[in-house]
C-alpha cells in the first residue's frame, strides 16, 4: 500500500503562469541561471534578478514565478524578483495599511525622488524625504530608515511613502515636551536654522526659537552673519515662552554681563574716553567705548566755534577719536560725549580778551545781508552790523564798502557770551559828524560837491566829512523841472548854499538855485521850505535812499 508522500509524489504537479514554484539552481551562466522546476523542461532566470549574483549557487533551491511556460527555444520563462514581490506585496498588504509606518532600504534615485526596498519597491518623492527637500539624494541611497506608507494602489501595484510625517511627528512631539518642560533662564543646545535681517532662528531639537539681532550681543550688529553661521551649535538662553502659539524668544548676549550695570563707575562724568565712530547720523556720531557701550557725539558738541551741519562734515567711519562724558543714562542706556570740551571755550575768555571798546583787526572772512563776519582769531568771529558800518551812509549791503578776505580795523562793542556773538562797529572807530556838525556847516553857508544819488524829488550831494546834503527838486532852478536827471548827473560837480540843518534828522539841505541869493532871498527861501511836507522835502535820508534806488531802477528799466 502507498504512503501519503509517495502518493504525493507520483500525483502529476499542474503548472501555469502567474503560479510560485520552488526551483533548483542547475547551471550558472554568464547573463542567466538554468532552474530545474519539475516541468517537462527546465526554465531560465536573468542574472540580473539575484542582489548578489556572486553568492547563488548550483543546487540552491529558490522560489520562482512562471511569466511563460515556454518560449521560442522550449524554456519555461521564471523570475526571482516576481516572485518575491508577489509574495512581500500579500505580506505588505496583510501588515500594512495607508498611514501605517514600515521600515526601508534606499534603493537608488529616480526621477522626482528615491527608491526604496520595502520588501516591494516603493517611491519616496522627495518633497517628502525631510522637513527642507534636500539639494543631494546621493546620501540617502543606501541607509535604512522608517516610513509611513501614504497610498497603496492596488492595482497598479505601488506604494507611495513618507518621511517627512514622521519627522514631522516627532518633532511635534518633542515640540510639546520642550514647551512643557521649558521655563525661562534655561540654558539651550540649539542649532541655527536660518538667518534673516532681523535675528536668527535656532532649532531647539524639535522646537524652532527666534535669536533676535538684538539679543545677539551687547555691541552693534549691522546682520547676524556677523556673527552666527547656518548649522552652527551654539547655547542659548531661554527670554520667553508663549505656549499658546509655540513661540519661544532667546538670548545669547544675556550669558554675559550687562556692560551698563556698572557704568557710572566705567565712564563717570567728566572723564575722558577714547572709542571709535560706528555710526554717523545728521545730528551726530555714535562712538563705540567698549562691546555694547555707545555714546552719541551731538553735532552741537564738535565745536565751540564753528556751525557744523552734520557729523560726517569733520567725523569719517571707523576714526578713533577722544571725547569727554558729559551724561549718561543707565536706564535707556545712553551717553552724551563732547569732543569740543578736549579744548578751552574760548567764548569763556572772550569777555577778558575783547572788552567792550577794545580796537580790533582781522580779515572779513563772510558777508551777508545784514553785515559782514570777522575774524578775530581761529574759530572766533565777531559781526559788524550794516548799521555800524557808516555813521552818515545808508548802507543797504556791507559789500558796497567792505570785500571779502579785505582786513577791516573795527571796535568790540558788546561781548554776548551767553549766545555767544560778539557785536563789531566800524564807524565808531571816528566821531560822530552829526555831533560837531555846527562846527562844520551854517546856515548861508556856499558848498562844493558831488551829486551821488539821484531821486525823483532831488538831488544826494557828497559834501565833506563824509556827508550828504539834499537838495530838492524845486531848489535845483527857478524855472520849473519835471525830471532831476535832465539838470543833474550823478558825478558832477555842483556849488550850492546850505539852507537848512536838521541835527535830530540828521539831514542838511541844499539850494542850487540859491547859490546867488541875498540874505533876504535866503531867508524867504528857507521859509517856504519849512512850510513844505515832509514828504516832499527833507524827508529821513532813510527814505530818501530808498526813493533814490527805485528812482535809479525806473531809470535803468527805460520808465519815465
Amino acid at each position: 500500500m502507498l504512503t501519503m508522500e509517495e502518493a504525493l509524489r507520483q500525483s502529476p504537479k499542474t503548472f501555469a503562469a502567474g503560479q510560485i514554484v520552488k526551483g533548483t539552481i542547475l547551471e550558472l551562466r554568464p547573463k542567466e541561471v538554468l532552474v530545474d522546476i519539475g516541468y517537462k523542461s527546465e526554465g531560465v532566470i536573468s542574472l540580473a534578478e539575484f542582489e548578489d549574483p556572486k553568492a547563488a549557487r548550483i543546487g540552491e533551491e529558490i522560489d520562482v514565478l512562471i511569466e511563460r511556460l515556454e518560449d521560442r527555444e522550449g524554456m519555461v520563462v521564471l523570475s526571482r524578483e516576481k516572485a518575491e514581490f508577489k509574495k512581500n506585496w500579500e505580506r505588505i498588504l496583510s501588515i500594512c495599511n495607508e498611514g501605517g509606518t514600515i521600515e526601508g532600504k534606499v534603493k537608488s534615485i529616480v526621477k522626482g525622488g528615491l527608491l526604496v526596498n520595502i520588501g516591494v519597491e516603493a517611491f519616496l518623492p522627495a518633497s517628502q524625504i525631510d522637513i527642507i527637500p534636500p539639494r543631494n539624494l546621493s546620501g540617502f541611497v543606501g541607509n535604512t530608515y522608517r516610513f509611513k506608507v501614504v497610498k497603496i494602489n492596488q492595482e497598479r501595484q505601488n506604494i507611495v511613502l513618507s518621511r517627512r510625517e514622521l519627522i514631522e511627528q516627532e518633532r511635534s512631539e518633542r515640540r510639546a515636551k520642550l514647551l512643557a518642560e521649558m521655563m525661562p533662564g534655561d540654558i539651550r543646545k540649539g542649532t541655527v536654522k536660518n538667518l534673516t535681517d532681523f535675528g536668527a532662528f535656532v532649532d531647539l531639537n524639535g522646537l524652532d526659537g527666534l535669536l533676535h539681532i538684538t539679543d545677539m550681543s551687547w555691541g552693534r550688529i549691522g546682520h547676524p552673519s556677523e556673527m552666527l553661521k547656518v548649522g552652527q551649535e551654539l547655547d542659548v538662553v531661554v527670554l520667553d515662552i508663549n505656549r499658546e502659539k509655540e513661540r519661544v524668544s532667546l538670548g545669547l548676549k544675556q550669558k554675559m554681563a550687562n556692560p551698563w550695570d556698572t557704568i557710572e563707575s566705567k565712564f563717570p562724568i567728566g572723564a575722558k574716553v577714547k572709542g571709535k565712530v560706528v555710526n554717523l547720523v545728521p545730528y551726530g556720531a555714535f562712538v563705540e567705548l567698549e562691546p555694547g557701550v555707545e555714546g552719541l557725539v551731538h553735532v552741537t558738541e564738535l565745536s565751540w566755534t564753528k556751525r557744523i551741519a552734520k557729523a560726517s562734515d569733520v567725523l569719517k567711519q571707523d576714526q578713533e577719536i577722544e571725547a569727554v562724558v558729559l551724561g549718561i543714562n543707565r536706564e535707556e542706556q545712553k551717553i552724551s560725549l563732547g569732543v569740543r570740551q578736549l579744548e578751552t571755550n574760548p567764548w569763556e575768555q572772550a569777555l577778558e580778551k575783547y572788552p567792550k571798546g577794545t580796537r580790533v583787526k582781522g580779515k572779513i572772512r563772510n558777508l551777508t545781508s545784514y553785515g559782514a563776519f570777522l575774524e578775530l582769531e581761529e574759530g572766533l568771529d565777531g559781526m559788524i552790523h550794516v548799521s555800524d558800518i557808516s555813521w552818515t551812509r545808508k548802507i543797504n549791503h556791507p559789500s558796497e564798502v567792505l570785500k571779502k578776505g579785505e582786513e577791516v580795523e573795527a571796535v568790540v562793542l558788546e561781548v554776548d557770551k551767553v549766545n555767544q556773538r560778539i557785536s563789531l562797529g566800524v564807524k565808531q572807530l571816528a566821531e560822530d559828524p552829526w555831533e560837531n556838525i555846527d562846527k562844520y556847516y551854517r546856515v548861508g553857508d556856499l558848498v562844493i560837491g558831488k551829486v551821488t544819488k539821484l531821486a525823483s524829488f532831488g538831488a544826494f550831494i557828497g559834501l565833506e566829512h563824509d556827508i550828504d546834503g539834499l537838495v530838492h527838486i524845486s531848489q535845483v532852478s527857478e524855472e520849473r523841472i519835471d525830471k532831476i536827471k535832465n539838470v543833474l548827473a550823478v558825478g558832477q560837480e555842483v556849488t550850492s548854499r546850505v539852507i537848512k540843518i536838521d541835527k535830530g534828522e540828521r539831514r542838511i539841505g541844499l539850494s542850487i538855485k540859491a547859490a546867488n541869493y541875498s540874505p533876504e532871498q535866503l531867508k524867504a527861501e528857507q521859509a517856504l521850505l519849512d512850510a513844505l511836507k515832509p514828504g516832499e522835502d527833507l524827508v529821513a535820508l532813510q527814505h530818501a535812499f530808498d526813493a533814490a534806488d527805485e528812482a535809479r531802477q525806473s531809470d535803468d528799466n527805460g520808465k519815465p
